[in-house]
């Protein structure tokens, strides 16, 4: 399964092994509450719904209940499948409606202050806002969360939000990174309803210091005694209408209750002998596929793991899949997308590469909005053979600024991946499903060999799918190495940002290959997780997990 030589494990932590389940998140009372449900004889997916509603609680400054969720599985009986829930812009909301709505509104500047550090975009011939009431789609994670327990789990949703419960209204201390986030979300709570829903005393809790969430942990019991129906169809619904109506925006209770979530069929590729397993659009999976697609064709993977030709050919594929991704990826009901993740397509895409950076291919298009949100991401495995990915997200840290009613529910901004442009990629239509970044990710190495995987942080995630996948098939990492690795990323200004710890000699190579190299902290790599089992075949099963510490990260086993 594994060479035991410990001088392969350069990583500052080493793998977690478990006999029955392994659960990885970011954040050590999360993983806990995963861990929680297996032990009471749950399944991956009743650990993974219970793991993502604690960090409802434990970091809400990444995810929430007004939110989208998505996973990637594989199930024990071997159906391999993709779970996607996110809602659409409301009915009303139109480009010339969001545009008139921005006109008439004298106080719509409110939600954008750049002193906040949040984009300004409330002018007439801006994007999106970023931040109030025109950037809140459909949240689907309480329906996500439910589906995934009813088709695949074997416990009740009330048993998976039995954990965050109790967190939210029992308490918890909060960790440095959370802290230090929820700090400088601080100013953006405006109203009532969001400052005390989220703060302490008016401001934000400090390091170790014991908090609770009370309103969000009474909305909680509520869909655990009532089911989701209750966010969508009932007092919920229309306290999220409200206040998205009385900001000016176009949400109504009929936007919610027209909501379902899908089971989809994965897209794939094969990379190097693995199969890699994407989401397909209107998430950015089908960039993760086609860089990979583009790397194997050039040869990326045979050069040495720390050389300026490994980091140079990847981040040239990389880069030539955001640009198609970027132009063509979009609710597919709206549009149709060519094949980006065929192996014709990359064979074209490839030929242009060749030994210096190409300036000519650009990364992004305007108004995209979506370099650096964060998220959280959850694996887990147990020892039946079911290994799942789940990724739930508001966007941006709180999201929207806005906190429905007395639900203590912040509302995501996804809606500002929209353009006002008719003739964007991603321009705004009733209905339409925005540009989504959350990718959960899965993997299958051989017959007997199955991991759920994913990277943190916008843009950063295809990117960091790309680096995990190939340390693992193309360098045999160890997991926790092959998270740990320095890692890079293309930013939209064309920039090729490295990690300190990449060698000084590589970067100044890569400088001169053309790149515009800029070293940036760790945080802006993304957080990542991963969990695998191996041996079911024979009986034995081999469950291990890996989570880094670019976040709080923890992989929990039992």
């Amino acid at each position: 399964m594994t060479d035991p030589d410990p001088d392969r494990f350069a990583s500052r932590r080493s793998t977690v092994y478990a006999p029955n389940g392994v659960v990885a998140t970011s954040q050590p009372l999360a993983a806990e509450a995963g861990v929680e449900l297996l032990r009471e004889g749950g399944n991956a997916f009743d650990a993974a719904v219970a793991t993502a509603a604690a960090l409802n609680v434990v970091e809400p400054t990444s995810t929430g209940l007004g939110g989208d969720v998505f996973a990637l599985y594989r199930t024990a009986d071997g159906e391999v499948g993709g779970m996607r829930s996110c809602g659409g812009a409301p009915a009303e909301a139109t480009i010339e409606n969001v545009r008139a709505a921005l006109e008439d509104d004298p106080d719509s500047a409110d939600y954008y202050p750049e002193s906040r550090g949040y984009a300004t975009d409330a002018d007439e011939d801006a994007g999106m806002p970023f931040l109030g009431p025109h950037a809140v789609t459909v949240p689907g994670t309480a329906r996500g969360w439910e589906a995934t327990v009813e088709e695949l789990g074997n416990r009740s949703l009330a048993d998976a939000l039995g954990p965050a419960i109790e967190y939210a209204t029992e308490g918890y201390p909060v960790s440095e990174i959370i802290a230090s986030h929820w700090t400088g979300a601080e100013e953006l709570f405006t109203d009532d309803h969001a400052r005390e829903a989220f703060l302490k005393q008016g401001r934000a809790p400090e390091v170790g210091e014991r908090m609770t969430l009370a309103r969000l942990g009474e909305s909680m019991r509520k869909i655990a005694q009532q089911g989701a129906d209750v966010v969508y169809e009932g007092d919920i619904a229309e306290e999220i209408a409200s206040e998205v109506q009385a900001k000016g925006g176009f949400m109504t209770v009929e936007d919610l209750a027209d909501f379902e979530p899908e089971f989809v069929e994965p897209v794939s590729t094969t990379y190097n002998g693995a199969e890699i397993y994407e989401l397909p659009p209107n998430n950015q999976g089908l960039i993760a596929l086609e860089a990979l697609n583009i790397a194997e064709e050039i040869g990326a993977g045979d050069y040495p793991i720390d050389s300026p030709e490994r980091v140079h050919y990847f981040a040239e594929a990389t880069k030539r899949a955001f640009h198609d991704g970027h132009r063509y990826i979009t609710d597919p009901e709206y549009e149709e997308i060519p094949p980006l993740a065929s192996e014709s397509w990359a064979e074209s895409r490839a030929e242009g590469i060749g030994e210096t950076a190409d300036h000519e291919v650009t990364f992004g298009v305007p108004d995209s909005h979506a370099e650096d949100a964060d998220t959280v991401l959850l694996t887990v495995a147990d020892d039946e053979g079911n290994v799942v990915s789940f990724i739930n997200s508001r966007f941006a840290g709180f999201g929207s600024g806005l906190v429905a009613g007395d639900t203590g529910i912040a509302l995501q901004n996804r809606g500002a991946s929209f353009s006002l442009d008719p003739d964007h990629p991603n321009s705004l239509e009733p209905g339409k499903r925005p540009f989504h970044t959350l990718i959960p990710g899965l993997a299958k190495f051989g017959a007997d060999d199955w991991a759920a995987f994913g990277v943190m942080g916008g843009y950063m995630q295809p990117q960091g799918h790309v680096q995990v996948i190939s340390n693992i098939v193309d360098y045999d990492m160890p997991l926790q190495a092959a998270l740990d690795h320095p890692r890079w990323r293309y930013r939209e200004s064309g920039e090729l940002a490295v990690e300190g710890r990449l060698d000084g000699a590589t970067q100044s190579k890569l400088a001169r290959k053309g790149h515009d190299v800029r070293v940036l902290p760790p945080v802006m790599f993304g957080g990542a997780q991963l969990t695998r089992v191996q041996g079911l075949d024979a009986g034995d099963p081999v469950i291990s997990g890996a989570t880094e510490p670019r976040k709080d990260g923890n992989a929990t086993g039992y």
